[in-house]
């Protein structure tokens, strides 16, 4: 058993092994092939006595049967003890009130430096007697067998939350390790008065903290990662009665065509020695082909915070004075940015809005809406109710600013229109966050408040009911209204919330 090894030490045993490629630029390059996202249909949580009470039970939260799970940690146990296996020593939560102690064991290096990378990393007197409060048992080349295990697939993500153990195998997607401690998390927390978030968050000067709610692809990694305010976290946080504090240590960026000129942040922190690319082709030169998607376009690249210029080590800060929520809307539909009230909120939180793009087949343009509730139901474990509820008391006693912002497209949908310049929304949230003043006019069908310009913006960008050439806007609007008022049906919400919504 490998303890604690560092950077160096991780680097030369996945080197070692033939487990990674190094680039010329000091990065470690590593396939995760045939998977190379979550296999959420392959995720499961035991159904035990202790907790079955607690949990959202449905397509997200699939029961384990709790004799079937401890058969195969015991063969998962038995399998690691016949390894070389790396273990990592670990914080969740940066702030000391809330934090747990994480211990990761895994038959593979670059998994344990994956592992280093993204939680945070106690000093050596912190290690003395370390005793941890969540256990994962990794093993990406162990298969299960479907048949005998019980499980759907040779995947397996399980995880017992009494017990508080997550197991992982027949997958070296790494994503896995960090969003199955986020699962057990959006438990754990909410038991104990702590909102947990897919949100990244940044501060300013003057302690006013901003959220960023999105899903993947949304764009928020790249908009809380911001020159001017220091980043607190890219994309998971607690909001405690202190404030907001972030879970991790660490930065899982999409990197697929990224540009030093966009993402200055991340590209350079995803081109040093420490980083990971996963599934990221490298030239014949070993330079790094950020636009590549011969793999996959969930290209990823897993790095310490620290590794980012402006960053607030802490991981902490009060409580946010502007809220985003962020909707990658292919439909081309929603305005670029719009101030919302606590009803909308609450009714677009519960919707977690964007849309994905139908496939990269040559002829395939219809993009397809995705409603994931909070911006995360792969992860919630309770019901969504829940964290909208948690999320309303706090917006009525800190009192922030909402916004939903449409990092998506604009002037007709996908292979029509044109995707907005993230130059506009950084200018847009920066107006939003320094002022949000000016005039509003509300817009059709969504009833949402609208500036009708801001200073340096093309001031048609605000108008995109005007800027459809080739299809009826409005009946596309109506058509994605619908969507919404048909997905907030799922909810036990009140009148108000449901009327925040769309109109027909």
């Amino acid at each position: 058993m490998k303890y604690n090894l560092s950077i160096a030490e991780l680097y030369e045993e996945s080197l070692k092994r033939n487990l990674a490629l190094l680039s010329n630029d000091g990065s470690l390059v590593v396939d995760t092939t045939p998977y190379t996202g979550r296999s959420p249909k392959d995720k499961f949580i035991v159904y035990e006595e202790e907790t079955k009470d607690d949990v959202w039970w449905g397509d997200v939260n699939q029961p384990f049967d709790e004799e079937n799970f401890n058969k195969l940690l015991n063969e998962v146990k038995n399998y690691l003890d016949s390894k070389d296996v790396y273990i990592q020593d670990l914080f969740v939560g940066a702030d000391e009130k809330y934090r747990l102690k994480l211990r990761v064991i895994t038959e593979s290096p670059w998994h344990a430096l994956f592992a280093r990378n993204m939680f945070i990393r106690p000093n050596n007197g912190q290690l003395i007697d370390f005793k941890p409060d969540i256990i994962i048992y990794h093993a990406p080349n162990f298969k299960a067998n479907p048949q005998i295990h019980k499980t759907r697939s040779e995947v397996f993500i399980i995880l017992h939350l009494s017990k508080r153990i997550i197991l992982i195998g027949g997958t070296s997607y790494a994503g896995e390790i960090k969003k199955s401690v986020f699962t057990f998390l959006n438990y754990y927390y909410p038991k104990i008065g702590v909102l947990s978030m897919h949100c990244g968050a940044n501060v300013g000067q003057k302690g006013d903290s901003a959220l960023f709610f999105g899903l993947s692809g949304t764009g928020k990694t790249s908009l809380s990662t911001d020159i001017n305010r220091p980043l607190i976290g890219d994309d998971e946080h607690g909001w405690s009665d202190e404030g907001i504090f972030n879970f991790e240590g660490g930065c899982y960026a999409k990197v697929i065509r990224i540009s030093k000129e966009k993402e200055p942040g991340i590209y350079k922190a995803s081109t040093k020695f420490g980083a990971i690319l996963e599934n990221v082709i490298l030239r014949e030169d070993r330079s790094v082909d950020f636009d590549s998607d011969l793999k996959t376009e969930n290209t990823r690249s897993s790095y310490p915070i620290e590794f980012l210029d402006n960053v607030k080590l802490e991981g902490k800060a009060g409580h946010p004075k502007n809220i985003f929520f962020l909707s990658a809307d292919a439909f081309g539909i929603l305005p670029p940015i719009a101030k919302l009230t606590k009803e909308q909120a609450l009714f677009y939180f519960l919707s977690g809005y964007t849309a994905k793009l139908a496939g990269t087949e040559r002829g395939v343009k219809e993009p397809s809406a995705t409603f994931s509730a909070c911006f995360g139901a792969p992860f919630l474990v309770h019901k969504p109710i829940l964290y909208a509820n948690m999320l309303k008391e706090k917006i009525e006693k800190y009192k922030p600013n909402i916004w939903l912002v449409n990092t998506g497209w604009f002037g007709g949908p996908y292979g029509i229109g044109n995707r907005i310049d993230i130059t506009y929304t950084r200018k847009m949230i920066d107006w939003a966050i320094n002022s949000g003043d000016g005039e509003f006019y509300e817009f059709p069908i969504f009833g949402l408040l609208v500036p009708k310009k801001i200073l340096d913006i093309p001031e048609w960008i605000f108008y995109p009911q005007n800027s459809w050439k080739e299809l009826d806007y409005f009946e596309n609007a109506k058509k994605l209204a619908k969507m919404f008022i048909e997905n907030i049906k799922k909810f036990e919400v009140n009148k108000e919330i449901i009327e925040a919504g769309p109109k027909l």
